[in-house]
């Protein structure tokens, strides 16, 4: 069976990371899988890969809104995809975009199987893209989600039947840098002597990001030497308004920009490992995940996580065994969480030791073999 794994992107967000993990471990398994992405072809990924792939052009000219860039995304990479859909029995799509391109090439003709894999569901606010979304869950022949909260949403808010097909961990992907280099990442943002919280994702309303904030801002009032550094910011969806307004809220919380939270941008992944291991614990207060690979690539890298109750952190984390779950969007509880992992040493080593006895659960190979049986299904 040939399988195209499709994405509407290059850029190092969670879909993709996902995509581009599970096309290698297929690629391992002697799957003849090939990666499709949406972005500049003379940039390529956003890193190496021994998996066939294509980036395909994205288009010509920008949209001046979000419904104009979804809308112009789908166009170019439906287009796309009509000359290379004979080559694949499956088109295994990754997001809204991916989908509705697929399925446009599938209805008019070509004989492929489109399964969409549903990692969340957006918040969007105009009827077009909330309809564009309805329909990217309807129209594939297959979906799947990455956990079961995600399987009963879409069962009661789509009436879409789901299998899941949990997403896995490939900690060799970060691995540990030469003391020297931790030194220096740590010593680059003036943590020498601080507790190091690591965000990751951006500074954007599903990370929680504000509530971060506030919790960092009562650990500081109380004297204790924390700082908060953030990875990430890359996002299809503009955030600007949202990153301004928590910005511009940090010094009404006695918090400075550059001192106490440090905007480190988008890195790669060498970068990434440097500060998975440079950090003394992950702060990722999100309000809404699909499953969260950011906890586990955190606990594959050694570090406590301090996360949230959400439930689907629930399906794969318990509280006080190899995470902190404070109640989701409570700055209070957040910093009760953190300042515990700054001041008990015990709870963090027990933290860690969770975390590593958890990761092995969760494997690319594991999730790959899932698939396979899955398109063999079909």
């Amino acid at each position: 069976m040939r399988v195209a794994l499709v994405s509407h992107s290059t850029k190092p967000r969670g879909g993709l990371v996902h995509t581009l993990s599970l096309a290698e471990a297929l690629h391992a398994r002697g799957v003849d899988v090939h990666l499709l992405a949406l972005g500049d072809p003379a940039e390529g990924l956003f890193r190496p890969t021994r998996v066939p792939h294509t980036v395909l052009p994205g288009p010509t000219k920008a949209g001046t809104t979000l419904d104009e860039r979804v809308f112009l995304s789908i166009d170019t990479l439906a287009s796309g995809l009509v000359g290379m859909a004979g080559e694949f029995d499956v088109l295994h799509t990754q997001d809204c975009i991916a989908a509705r391109a697929a399925a446009r090439v599938r209805d008019a003709g070509a004989g492929v199987i489109v399964v969409r894999t549903v990692h969340h569901v957006d918040d969007f606010t105009t009827r077009a893209l909330v309809e564009c979304q309805r329909a990217a869950i309807v129209e594939p022949d297959e979906v799947l989600v990455v956990s079961e909260q995600w399987r009963e949403i879409l069962r009661t808010e789509y009436g879409r039947t789901a299998r899941v097909v949990p997403n896995g961990v490939d900690p060799g992907r970060f691995p540990e840098p030469p003391p020297a280099e931790i030194a220096r990442l740590r010593s680059k943002i003036g943590a020498n002597n601080m507790f190091l919280f690591l965000a990751v994702g951006g500074v954007e309303p599903r990370k929680g990001s504000v509530h971060a904030f506030r919790a960092l801002s009562r650990l500081r009032a109380e004297g204790l030497p924390v700082l908060l550094a953030v990875v990430g910011g890359h996002s299809y969806q503009d955030y600007t308004a949202y990153r301004d307004a928590a910005l511009g809220s940090l010094p009404g919380l006695g918090l400075t920009l550059g001192t106490d939270v440090v905007l480190l941008g988008t890195v790669d992944d060498t970068e990434l490992a440097g500060w998975y291991h440079a950090a003394d614990a992950l702060s990722f207060p999100s309000v809404k995940e699909g499953w969260g690979l950011v906890v586990l690539e955190a606990m594959g890298a050694g570090l406590p996580v301090v996360a949230s109750d959400l439930p689907v952190f629930g399906e794969y984390l318990v509280d006080g065994e190899n995470a902190l779950l404070p109640t989701v969007a409570d700055p209070a509880a957040l910093a009760e969480a953190m300042r515990r992992v700054v001041q008990e040493p015990e709870l963090r080593a027990r933290l860690v030791a969770g975390g590593a006895a958890t990761v092995p659960r969760f494997t690319w190979d594991a999730s790959a073999r899932r698939h396979e049986e899955i398109y063999a299904g079909l």
